[in-house]
């Protein structure tokens, strides 16, 4: 059960109709959530896997961790929410992959990457600068590549390198396109024979969502939905979310852009254990910036009992030095749905902060009015 009081006033505006503010109807991308999984996987599953990215034919079976000698690394191109999609395979993968996927957010690459990296470049947009200036590099490195985007000039460089792409489709904001900049790549992963396949966890991460989209939805009045009171609870405060170590770290990150680019409000994270060795002394003097504090804390329920120990020692430490301490649980009994459950939920939260802070979700000025400057 999520911990929360109810604030009357906010949670009636989030029971209105906001048409007027979400002028590109954001909240129609988010409800229909499971379905854009779907088609996302539906990419996956019709990508052309190059031959000279499979592992040589052999008469004999091959295990999974004996595939992955056909890479050395795997390596994930990207920015913001192109770059998230890798994170949350990093963390999904963990146990699994014995080679490890390094997200790479920035210009250049290491020295590590070469012909035996296996090398996602995603931009959304196809024009992110950073990524064109790291996936040049990846070339000129021999890596073997493929491609996921919308576009742009990355479309260019597919023709003049000739090398496989994805498409997704257009014109949705990056940070909405979460099932297209994950789902493929991890059906692409699986057609490579470099993870088993999950039709199990994914039917049930479909079902959760699909369950989720209702529960969550503009539609369903705020007594009955989390994400509402939630936003609610958060509204006018300094969100901080803490994750755990594994499963929930960039879910815990996802949760803080996503408040930072639909809500245009300050938000912050960490994870357990770490903040035990430093953060939590933060709060040691009583102060007017901590009592603005929210703590949103994402409980796997499938977790370490160790870190949910963790948890509940550090809530009483800390608990009556914030305003609030908000407890949020995965919902299924696979990694995905667990993952998926909290991203969806953060999605939406964000979505009706916005709302609540009354400004339009989807554009970033401040990231158009920057890209405009360096242009110059």
């Amino acid at each position: 059960m999520v911990e929360i009081r109810k604030n009357k006033n906010d949670i009636n505006t989030l029971d209105r109709n906001f048409s007027e503010l979400d002028k590109a109807n954001m909240i129609e991308l988010l409800e229909e959530f499971p379905q854009k999984m779907r088609d996302a996987l539906r990419l996956g599953e019709e990508f052309s896997v190059p031959a000279n990215f499979l592992p040589a034919p052999t008469s004999n079976s091959v295990s999974t961790s004996a595939l992955t000698g056909n890479f050395k690394n795997i390596v994930v191109l990207g920015m913001g929410g192109s770059a998230i999609g890798g994170d949350l395979l990093s963390d999904y993968l963990a146990d699994e992959l014995s080679i490890p996927i390094v997200v790479i957010r920035g210009y250049d690459i290491p020295k590590f990457v070469d012909e035996d990296s296996l090398v996602f470049a995603v931009s959304y947009s196809g024009n992110t600068e950073e990524t064109i200036s790291a996936l040049k590099k990846c070339l000129d490195a021999k890596a073997r590549v493929i491609a996921l985007t919308s576009g742009g000039k990355f479309a260019a460089l597919v023709r003049e390198n000739n090398f496989p792409v994805i498409k997704v489709p257009a014109r949705i904001q990056p940070r909405a396109a979460i099932s297209y900049l994950f789902f493929p790549i991890s059906k692409a992963l699986e057609r490579l024979g470099l993870i088993k396949e999950r039709g199990g966890e994914i039917e049930e991460t479909y079902n959760i969502l699909q369950e989720l989209s209702r529960e969550y939805g503009a539609k369903s009045p705020s007594e009955n939905n989390l994400a509402k009171k939630v936003a609610s609870r958060i509204y006018q405060h300094l969100p901080l979310v803490y994750g755990s170590k594994g499963l929930l770290e960039a879910v815990a990150m996802r949760w803080k852009t996503q408040i930072n680019e639909n809500s245009k409000w300050p938000c912050f994270w960490n994870v357990f254990p770490e903040l035990d060795h430093n953060e939590i002394v933060g709060y040691e003097i009583e102060n007017n910036i901590n009592q603005q504090v929210k703590i949103i804390y994402l409980q796997d329920k499938e977790g370490l009992l160790r870190v949910e120990q963790r948890r509940k020692i550090t809530r009483k430490i800390i608990e009556d030095k914030v305003a609030e301490f908000i407890v949020c649980p995965t919902k299924g009994k696979g990694k995905m749905a667990r993952m998926f459950s909290l991203i969806y939920l953060g999605d939406l939260v964000s979505y009706y902060l916005a709302i609540l802070n009354q400004v339009d979700p989807s554009p970033v000025a401040c990231i158009e009015d920057l890209k405009k400057e360096l242009d110059k």
